[in-house]
């Protein structure tokens, strides 16, 4: 199935930035975790590390629907801009485990001393909101392909 490109003022946003919320649910009950992250371009995947012993980590395992945001602080509501979206997360693993490394380490190249735990997130729905396009401007892409 053929890619959907997402918009280059989303790529740009996610490669710019390193920091991600994301949100889980278990059992009805809601949660949000700050974690690093890398985003590939040509996957269309972001990368995490955590292990599955946190609360997060179970919870990706009960349930593998997430939502997340990657957001730019500032004052100056004319330069707000932000990424919301929503996926799917699994544990890297196979020929995914060696490609999720190497973006996670080009983009954390400390890391690599660490005993990484990496899970990718494969979003389909992502919305961003850019002021400087306009007040609550907003571009929204969507890859049915990865919607299960």
């Amino acid at each position: 199935m053929e890619r959907i490109a997402l918009h280059p003022r989303m790529i740009k946003l996610l490669k710019h930035h390193h920091l991600l919320t994301i949100a889980t649910s278990d059992n009805n009950q809601p949660w949000c975790a700050s974690c690093f992250y890398a985003w590939n371009t040509s996957e269309q995947w972001l990368v995490i590390t955590t292990d599955a012993d946190t609360r997060h980590g179970k919870e990706f395992l009960i349930n593998n629907a997430v939502a997340g945001t990657v957001a730019l602080e500032t004052k100056r509501i004319g330069r707000i801009r932000g990424i919301q979206f929503e996926g799917k997360i699994y544990p890297a693993a196979g020929d995914e485990l060696a490609k999720a490394r190497k973006d996670y380490l080009l983009r954390f190249p400390y890391a690599a001393m660490a005993d990484l735990h990496l899970w990718i997130i494969k979003p389909h729905i992502i919305k961003l909101t850019d002021n400087r396009l306009g007040f609550g401007k907003k571009i929204t892409w969507v890859n049915p392909g990865t919607i299960s």
